[in-house]
């Protein structure tokens, strides 16, 4: 018997999706858990598993239709059985008279967007052991499955000999030849899924072309100017001598990638800097209910992620509890799922309090909305070498040449005063700037 394709339940507020994108087409093989569609709601846009193995047997909701969870959309038989991909138009047509009155409905509510968020173009998944399984994540089989690599090939360098991302992007570009070499026969197959999974973005834009926003630019757009209706948006800008960690990040990153299996980034540093900062003025991490402050037990903080089809904010739960490593393993977990369309609708909920990083495209500085129902948010400029005074300990002043950051926090003045923000901000900068921390 066919395997029925559900529109899953991402979460229990959730009650409908929307189909932005098939990764296969009917008469196609699928292996169970692979990325089968793509999927967009008002919390997360997530790619959806195969629930079988067999082949894609019909889809029965078009791409840009929304559906409520539970609903059909597909089914998928089993190896031996034949497929029907003709019958996957008349489906479609079958299925549409009962289907305009909803849509009619859910228009006037909830515009669909027929946009379709962009996907790399892969040959089709090989085969994995359950040794395999055990010691490798989905991403990295998923980057496995693309490159034509055998997972038994590589060593890992994680717990137990798990094989991390970054023990397959070095196998990679190590051995381009070989990695290519298991692929080739997978050709053929390749280039006839190759148009289910365009790899630039879609739709392509020119001058003078209107094209519909996606579900999660709606959702962008709508909550940008709610947040600036709603709070009373107040900067302050801090310079900080960035020397002391950039010199420690660079004397420690190779050791920390290979006792830990992930990279070390910056990021951690600014959320532990934060963190203590928000022990101490705990305001910061506090947010209005009416004519009510709710000071919150747990920091959560949200970590703004650019995707090439928008941005998002995951949130990384009970951060205050997190040695520097916890930090730094959150933060790389969140950021892989935001890009691989992995995240749950449970990760983008429950912040307190945000930072994100501007600086990572080269801007100097920004002035970031306050991700609502926060209070504040700190924006991370870009790091660069400048001439500074530095005074000694015997006050004698020197220019020298220091790596330099600027930080910004957006506040609500409704609920934080300038002062506060700016001891808080005082406090981040001395943080940072004596940094006394192990990083593991």
């Amino acid at each position: 018997m066919p395997t029925d394709i559900i529109m899953p339940q991402m979460g229990e507020s959730i009650v409908e999706g929307t189909i932005t994108k098939w990764l296969k087409k009917p008469g196609d093989k699928v292996q169970r858990d692979e990325p089968l569609f793509e999927i967009s709601t008002d919390k997360v846009d997530a790619e959806i598993p195969a629930p079988a193995s067999g082949v894609l047997q019909e889809i029965k909701v078009t791409e840009g239709t929304t559906v409520g969870v539970n609903t059909v959309v597909g089914t998928i038989s089993a190896d031996g059985e034949a497929a029907t991909p003709a019958k996957a138009a008349p489906a479609k047509a079958a299925s549409a008279p009962p289907a305009p009155p909803a849509k009619e409905e859910k228009k006037e509510e909830k515009p669909v967007a027929a946009a379709i968020a962009p996907a790399v173009a892969a040959p089709p998944p090989q085969e994995s052991s359950d040794d395999e399984e055990a010691r490798s994540s989905p991403l990295v089989r998923k980057i496995a499955r693309e490159h034509g690599v055998s997972l038994s090939q590589i060593s890992g360098t994680g717990l137990g000999g798990r094989i991390t991302k970054q023990d397959i992007m070095a196998f990679i570009e190590r051995a381009p030849s070989a990695a290519a070499a298991p692929s080739a026969p997978a050709a053929p197959q390749a280039a006839a899924s190759a148009p289910s999974r365009p790899s630039a973005p879609a739709p392509a834009a020119y001058p003078g072309d209107l094209v519909p926003m996606t579900n999660m630019r709606k959702i962008i757009a709508q909550r940008m100017i709610e947040s600036r209706r709603t709070s009373a948006h107040v900067h302050c800008m801090y310079e900080v001598d960035f020397t002391r960690i950039v010199n420690l990040r660079a004397k420690h990153k190779n050791g920390f990638e290979q006792r830990h299996g992930v990279r070390l980034t910056f990021m951690p540093f600014f959320v532990r800097a934060a963190l203590i900062a928000v022990q101490q003025w705990p305001i910061i991490n506090a947010s209005i209910e009416g004519d009510n402050i709710r000071y919150h037990r747990n920091i959560n903080v949200g970590i703004a992620v650019a995707l090439d089809w928008g941005l998002i904010v995951p949130v990384l739960k009970n951060a205050g509890d997190l040695n520097f490593l916890g930090l730094q393993r959150g933060i790389t977990d969140l950021g892989e799922r935001a890009r691989t369309k992995k995240l749950k609708p449970d990760d983008v909920d429950g912040s307190t309090f945000t930072v994100t990083n501007p600086g990572q495209f080269g801007a100097v500085f920004g002035l970031p909305i306050i991700n609502q129902p926060n209070s504040a948010i700190m924006g991370v400029g870009g790091i660069t070498k400048q001439p500074l005074v530095v005074t000694d300990k015997e006050g004698n002043d020197s220019i020298a040449i220091r790596s330099v950051v600027h930080l910004t926090l957006g506040y609500d003045h409704r609920l934080i005063d300038g002062a506060v923000a700016d001891q808080f901000m005082a406090l981040v900068k001395k943080t940072l700037e004596n940094w006394s921390e192990e990083v593991g």
